[in-house]
């Protein structure tokens, strides 16, 4: 579930800027690729005199990244380069909330970063709130810290502040419509949970009752977890490659309870990563995955959703 934003523009031989070698490292993309990203697509768009060393800031290292999803998603490289673009030319009030939530975060301002998301779901509406402001700041802020840009506090920091106001959203979410929750959980190798809880936060606003199991959640916990629960649908997410097959697995082990399966995250980008999975393929939007959760569930296509 991607999207992106752009940080404040710094000098391009700012000493924090990154080597080439080493952003191929971060990014597991070859160097004459990301050379090539840039002389013919202009991905990224760096300033420097001639003969300079290529050093990328923060900004191009998470355009470069964007590049990489797009691609591994199937795009040509051309078309990819334009939704990156796209992407990073966020502007308006998102981008401009985005500007304000990072600089927060900078301040370690985490009653400031809460406000921000408040006044970015009234002024967008809460699915854009999500796929607009909350994931493309904490992608930016990921990017800082893979870079070195931000310490351990400051990552910390602003993920609890957005994990309080998810869970400050969904405490005060409508009484569910539905005993039987959605299960939400992570692959046996994954980690990372701020996605699935704004999912969980969304899902709730719209009435659905859901569970976050959470990280690393084992196959056999959930297996269990969805019987014990009587669970409506379950949703597993992976971004590690390396976790994909484990992902998988769970995922084949729910549709062997009769119980709908979807999945999302990185590990599933690519169209050939999808090949033979057990379950329906959320897309990269959390709003669009909402949409098509309550839609497969709301229009009775359970059954159809266990035995295709």
């Amino acid at each position: 579930m991607d999207s992106g934003a752009p940080t404040v523009a710094r000098p391009a031989d700012d000493a924090r800027g990154v080597p080439i070698a080493e952003v191929s490292v971060i990014l597991g993309v070859p160097m004459p690729t990301l050379r090539s990203w840039e002389l013919r697509y202009g991905i990224p768009t760096l300033t420097r005199g001639s003969g300079r060393h290529r050093r990328y800031l923060p900004v191009e290292v998470h355009a470069l990244r964007l590049m990489r999803d797009e691609i591994a998603r199937g795009q040509q490289a051309s078309l990819a380069a334009q939704s990156v673009r796209e992407v990073l030319g966020i502007d308006g009030v998102a981008g401009a909330l985005i500007h304000r939530i990072l600089a927060a975060s900078e301040r370690l301002d985490a009653a400031a970063i809460r406000v921000l998301l408040d006044e970015a779901s009234r002024t967008l509406g809460l699915m854009s709130c999500v796929d607009d402001v909350v994931m493309p700041s904490m992608r930016q802020i990921g990017v800082w810290w893979t870079v070195g840009q931000c310490d351990f506090d400051q990552e910390r920091l602003t993920t609890e502040a957005i994990r309080g106001w998810l869970d400050r959203r969904s405490a005060f979410a409508p009484p569910p419509v539905r005993p039987q929750p959605i299960l939400l959980a992570c692959g046996p190798s994954d980690l990372h949970t701020i996605g699935l809880e704004a999912m969980a936060m969304v899902l709730r606003e719209d009435g659905w009752a859901c569970r976050v199991l959470g990280a690393r959640t084992p196959t056999l916990t959930l297996a269990a977890a969805t019987v014990a629960t009587a669970a409506l649908a379950v949703v597993v997410v992976s971004h590690l490659s390396t976790g994909r097959i484990r992902a998988i697995a769970s995922m084949d082990a729910v549709r062997h309870l009769h119980v709908p399966v979807f999945y999302a995250g990185n590990a599933f980008t690519a169209t050939r990563s999808r090949r033979g999975v057990p379950g329906t393929y959320l897309g990269s939007r959390i709003g669009g995955a909402c949409e098509l959760i309550a839609g497969a569930l709301d229009g009775g296509r359970a059954k159809d959703l266990v035995l295709s």
